[in-house]
């Protein structure tokens, strides 16, 4: 019987030869660092709804969905509609845009906290943004993240994110605070530190909650203990905004930050991002016909493509549909079907193991269980570690491509709403004979 991965390198086999032509001509071979596997990344044409197809032709069902970007699956026929239109009538208008006014008040009738919104490209711009904002208004300097909480790729998110810090100065490192996920350690930090300006947090927990919060608690106790402190609070809504209810954690929990920031499904599967919040926050971005402000005192943003006519024409059929169509409501009950069907597996298999999740996010921890409810699981940190390192991810990845579904970094499916009953169950089935074939090498 072969391997799992001769069964993989077989079936994906003309990625072969597309793998070697990128790696001439990008660093490492690819242009994403989660898209690093081993022995090579499966190369995807297209896709249409839950399915993405590869260069041999093999139709995979999706839960990567655009890094969680494509809450109603992939080329939906509002958004396609929307951005066809929009392409026909010009791609980028070089001024501000009628477009942009009217995404802005989508974002906002979904997010009441947000007072004012800046759009950028990139959730990485949209973090870096924020940070900057909340030094201005303070007049400080430190920003206090959370371990493992990933924040996008600039310098100010790096540190104990997952990431490597090459290239990152140590002055920067050293203005970063990284916290335990806990409200009495944060306490302590802003009471022995009067330079932070900012705390920020990835809304369910580390990488995407792979390592959950205890939530609405834990939220609560940051926006608790920064008003107390007089410090920013940045909720990072990246991932969770839009998902984990309509308007995002904050919605769902009724938690008002003083800024938010957004990406992937704000910007309906095209490039972009937002970040928004207090008034007197944002408006320090504004001009004010003052010289001195405007050019020395002022938060400077610029960005090509911020809110560029495509984007927004995506964004905004997209969080219409969200409003008005019961995307949440479908993707979170195939979500809730998803979950059970894995837990059941991992029965059928004699596998210890669980899934969990909210929402429309669900995740699996193999090798440990918890009596947890299987919504926001409790096991800790380190045994979620323990139990899910990068080298068995990747095996669990592979031989789930290899079954016809590709996961959220071997650990995760994202659920969008064009996820049906008949996919849901194809996709247990897959898990299922995963999880049998992985025992059989012994990765397990």
């Amino acid at each position: 019987m072969p391997t799992i991965e001769e069964r993989y390198a077989e079936k994906f086999a003309k990625s072969v030869d597309w793998y070697q032509r990128g790696r001439s001509l990008f660093a490492g071979g690819i242009t994403h660092q989660t898209r690093f596997t081993s022995p090579f990344p499966a190369y995807f044409e297209h896709a249409q709804g839950p399915f993405k197809y590869d260069v041999d032709g093999n139709e995979i069902i999706d839960y990567v969905m655009g890094n969680g970007s494509l809450l109603m699956g992939h080329s939906p026929p509002e958004v396609v509609a929307a951005v066809s239109a929009q392409a026909q009538r010009g791609t980028h208008l070089g001024g501000a845009t009628t477009h942009e006014v009217r995404y802005a008040e989508a974002v906002k009738s979904l997010m009441p906290s947000l007072e004012r919104i800046r759009f950028t490209s990139s959730g990485t711009e949209s973090t870096y943004l924020a940070m900057r904002l909340a030094r201005a208004h303070t007049g400080k300097t430190k920003i206090v993240k959370f371990h493992e909480h990933f924040h996008g790729w600039h310098d100010y998110a790096t540190p104990e994110s997952g990431q490597s810090v090459g290239g990152v100065p140590q002055a920067i490192l050293d203005s970063v605070i990284v916290a335990p996920p806990d409200a009495a350690a944060l306490e302590r930090i802003l009471s022995e530190d009067d330079d932070v300006a900012a705390v920020i947090v990835e809304c369910n927990g580390a990488h995407y909650g792979t390592f959950p919060l205890q939530n609405p608690q834990f939220l609560q106790d940051v926006r608790d203990v920064t008003d107390r402190h007089g410090v920013v609070f940045i909720m990072d809504e990246v991932i969770t905004g839009f998902r984990l209810s309509k308007g995002g954690a904050q919605v769902r929990w009724s938690l008002e930050p003083d800024l938010t920031t957004m990406a992937k499904i704000v910007a309906g599967g095209q490039p972009g991002s937002a970040v928004g919040g207090r008034a007197d926050i944002m408006e320090l971005m504004a001009f004010r016909d003052d010289s001195e402000w405007d050019n020395a005192g002022r938060v400077a943003q610029g960005g090509t493509f911020n809110a560029q006519p495509l984007t927004a024409a995506a964004g905004l059929a997209t969080l219409q549909a969200i409003a008005d169509q019961g995307v949440n409501a479908r993707a979170d009950s195939m979500a809730e079907r998803l979950k059970d069907g894995l837990n059941e597996a991992f029965i059928r298999n004699e596998v210890t193991g669980h899934s969990h999740g909210i929402a429309s996010i669900v995740h699996v921890n193999l090798g440990a269980d918890c009596g947890c409810d299987r919504g926001l699981c409790t096991m800790p940190y380190d045994e979620i570690y323990k139990t899910m390192p990068v080298s068995k991810t990747r095996r669990v990845r592979q031989a789930m491509l290899v079954n016809g579904v590709d996961m959220m970094g071997g650990r995760a499916f994202l659920v969008s709403s064009s996820h049906d009953e008949e996919v849901i169950d194809r996709t247990v089935e897959a898990f299922s004979q995963s999880l049998k074939e992985l025992r059989e090498e012994g990765n397990l």
